[in-house]
């Protein structure tokens, strides 16, 4: 394992002013949002969209550092016979890929998940390094709900987690270690607090125990904030600052970086929110962004599968990358959004 060049793409991952492109949606989520922009889930489309995202050179040259793919979109050639991949690279953005093969009920634990996709994943890390991917995600997903989450449910899921970063260091790739502690639930921002920092301290046992060379790799949490079905949503000041202080107790100085998913905010939310925590500094990571559909619901409303709105498009997509590098370095501001609006 060269450390020494692991820590050089974590760090590039999380370069100020830039973010991590998720574009790594399974074919069951993409067709979600194809059918909510009337668009037909077939191969062609699915290329059609990451190729119109990939060649919007002005977002992804300025404001995107990597982009996470999906089994799929690694293996495919644009139109003109050009890998995907290759586009990626031309941007100076660094190509990833999501490696987790999803979520299984956990026996004994009901109403709670488990991420599989361990088996076999040391000799598809080969194969996906030697296509040109640099970094890997994998997920794991808690639920906030009556009695849960059990300490069954985040000692296997962190447990995973490590073996999987593991893994990755071993094939000299970065991994992105995303515990998400899901906003889905009527929880309160305190609740979202003490679970999330339950996660997190046990993922970073977990790591250690599993010698995951802290310095190559990159931190995917969620934000500490409301449940989305909570009566008190907590300000955008307040999700910042409880965000903040959560990391800094949980999250070593050693990790180069923090990119946060989005989780189900609205666009605008997620900028803001990492926006504020810039206003909280100085911090002792990197702190940026690995938005999916927070970077991506506007150009695939503007696109809609149609070759004609490929420039809208691009134009939405560019808007919404270039918002959420102003915010990664504490500059964004939201008349920039009326502006453009």
């Amino acid at each position: 394992m060269n450390l020494t060049e692991l820590n050089r793409i974590a760090t590039a991952m999380v370069a100020p002013g830039k973010g991590i492109l998720a574009a790594d949606e399974s074919s069951g989520t993409i067709k979600k949002r194809f059918d909510a922009i009337g668009v037909e889930l077939t191969e062609a489309n699915r290329r059609d969209y990451r190729e119109m995202l990939f060649r919007s050179r002005e977002a992804m040259s300025q404001y995107i550092s990597g982009v996470i793919l999906y089994d799929e979109t690694i293996w495919q050639d644009a139109k003109d016979g050009t890998p995907l991949i290759r586009l990626i690279e031309e941007t100076g953005a660094i190509p990833g890929i999501k490696v987790d093969e999803g979520t299984q009920a956990l026996p004994m634990c009901p109403g709670e998940l488990v991420t599989v996709g361990l088996d076999k994943l040391a000799e598809r890390l080969k194969k996906y390094y030697e296509r040109g991917a640099r970094f890997a995600k994998w997920r794991a997903v808690i639920d906030i709900g009556s009695g849960i989450p059990s300490m069954t449910a985040i000692s296997v899921n962190a447990h995973a987690l490590a073996r999987y970063a593991a893994l990755c260091q071993a094939a000299q790739i970065v991994p992105i270690v995303e515990p998400e502690v899901l906003m889905d639930g009527d929880h309160d921002i305190e609740r979202c607090y003490e679970v999330t920092q339950r996660v997190l301290n046990k993922t970073f046992q977990e790591l250690r125990e599993q010698r995951v060379a802290l310095e190559g790799m990159v931190l995917k949490p969620n934000m500490a904030i409301s449940g989305k079905k909570c009566a008190k949503q907590a300000s955008v000041e307040g999700v910042a600052e409880k965000t903040i202080r959560l990391l800094k107790a949980c999250v070593p100085a050693a990790v180069p970086g923090i990119a946060f998913l989005s989780g189900g905010q609205s666009d605008e939310e997620a900028t803001a929110h990492l926006n504020a925590m810039h206003k909280l500094g100085p911090l002792p990571w990197g702190l940026t962004f690995s938005y999916g559909r927070a970077l991506q619901a506007a150009p695939q409303k503007a696109w809609s599968g149609k070759a004609e709105n490929v420039a809208a498009g691009q134009r939405a997509f560019s808007h919404r990358a270039r918002m959420n590098g102003l915010a990664s370095k504490g500059e964004w501001q939201s008349s920039l959004e009326k502006k453009a609006a």
